[in-house]
């Protein structure tokens, strides 16, 4: 099962939508899932971390050849900068 760490790149501008492209490394993966970590990250601090876990949801895109993309989309707020997301494929 293939997991690993990915970074959503909102970028320096505030924005409510961002998204990263993963590749897990199994072609035979057919789900994937994605989660947010209390981590910092150069620009974000572990509270901003928790923040995007309580007010934006992420969305896995269904893998294809284990390529999937990770959706964010912000409720009630806009992000910037670097965050950092973990994932696992099935």
């Amino acid at each position: 099962m293939p997991k690993g760490t990915a970074t959503l790149p909102f970028g320096a501008t505030p924005t409510d939508v961002a998204s990263v492209v993963v590749d897990s490394g199994d072609a035979s993966v057919t789900t994937a899932e994605a989660w947010w970590v209390a981590r910092s990250t150069a620009g974000n601090g572990t509270d901003e971390h928790e923040e995007g876990a309580a007010l934006c949801p992420l969305v896995c895109t269904v893998p294809a050849a284990g390529i999937f993309t990770v959706n964010a989309h912000t409720i009630a707020m806009l992000g910037v900068g670097d965050f950092t997301i973990d994932w696992v494929a099935n």
